[in-house]
């Protein structure tokens, strides 16, 4: 079997390898070879690099020879290839990425491959090489909102530290509400699966009513314990309260995480938390639901059952949501937390400084 050669960097090469991994505007391919060579002047064997860079094993093996080979002007090229020679210089790659990023069209919000391709003079499938090697994708948008809680950093050590380290000889719950959950049921019959077309239903529909379903998520063991009522005021929630009570073993703390909605801080329930010792409510930074786990058990459960669902009543639309709770709890899968509160707060450290200053 063949040894993988040792990797060994000076100071320099480092600082060099360093900077490409980093680079915004520096190839994919260097960047995964600077990634390569980093990973494994750290000691990482070729399959462990594989797994975390996600890359086929020749090609980790290839650029680590080179490297040791050659240094890094090895891994700065490619090997000579036969064909038509480039003709499109690495200044234009530059120039193409940088007005991706920082510019766009005088009469649209972004840039397609025939707008950039007409603005910078070459071909559009010139412009979608450099935008896959660059992983640019400027017809994409996704949403985001920094938190604005005064407290933001106190609140993420306290649930994060709950998730990684949980206390002893207490159970922790991760609990929300998924509100107006619809009862549709489609205007016609669907159309089932046939080879080469997808099921269809007609893009119209009844309302038949909605319902909420409340659900505590065991984060150690992935079991949900869940009620659907018609509203979800504080009523409802000191009922769920009282349910959650009633099914968990007396002797044992709870710790509950949730968000911030008006409802959990009710006089209501303070004067309920008092006459039950052993709850204790932690509640997320406002503006960070991605830090509730339940949210995760929501997206499945909405995407698994309820979105294409056809329910002629409420209580169709309840007993698809207790089916499948039932069937999810008898083997419950924990959705694992992995990013320590430390890693978390150098990301949006990153990312405001990277976004803030233009807003």
């Amino acid at each position: 079997m063949r040894v993988a050669p040792i990797v060994k960097l000076t100071d320099d090469q480092r600082e060099e390898l360093e900077g490409w991994a980093r680079g915004r505007s520096v190839e994919h391919r260097l960047v995964m070879r600077a990634k390569i060579v980093l990973l494994a002047a750290a000691g990482k064997k070729n399959q462990e690099i594989m797994a975390e860079l996600r890359l086929s094993a020749p090609t980790v093996q290839r650029w680590r020879d080179r490297f040791v080979e050659s240094g890094i002007e090895g891994i700065a090229s490619d090997a000579p290839r036969s064909g038509r020679p480039r003709v499109i210089g690495p200044e234009k790659v530059k120039e193409v990425v940088e007005a991706t990023m920082n510019s766009r069209p005088a009469d649209a919000t972004h840039w397609s491959t025939r707008t950039m391709a007409q603005a910078q003079g070459i071909s559009k499938d010139t412009i979608r090489r450099i935008w896959h090697q660059h992983q640019l994708q400027p017809h994409r948008v996704e949403t985001f909102k920094f938190s604005k809680d005064p407290k933001f950093f106190e609140k993420l050590e306290d649930v994060v530290g709950l998730y990684m380290n949980p206390p002893d000889k207490a159970l922790v719950f991760s609990f929300d509400e998924k509100s107006q959950i619809q009862a549709l049921d489609r205007t016609q019959l669907l159309l089932p699966i046939r080879p080469g077309i997808p099921a269809r239903q007609t893009h119209d529909y009844k309302r038949n009513g909605t319902t909420t379903l409340f659900a505590a998520l065991n984060v150690l063991e992935g079991t949900v314990i869940s009620d659907c009522m018609k509203r979800h005021r504080h009523q409802e929630f000191l009922k769920f309260l009282n349910k959650l009570d009633q099914q968990t073993p007396a002797d044992q703390e709870l710790h509950l995480i949730m968000d911030n909605y008006a409802t959990h801080k009710h006089a209501k329930v303070e004067n309920w938390l008092t006459r039950h010792k052993r709850f204790h409510f932690h509640f997320v930074p406002t503006s960070s639901s991605w830090l509730n786990i339940v949210e995760r058990f929501f997206s499945e459960i909405t995407e698994k059952r309820i979105r294409r669902g056809t329910f002629k009543s409420v209580p169709d639309l309840i007993q698809a949501i207790d089916d499948y709770i039932k069937s999810h709890n008898k083997e419950p899968k924990a959705f694992v937390w992995t990013a320590s509160a430390e890693r978390i707060k150098a990301k949006i450290a990153k990312l405001k400084e990277i976004y803030a200053p233009g807003h």
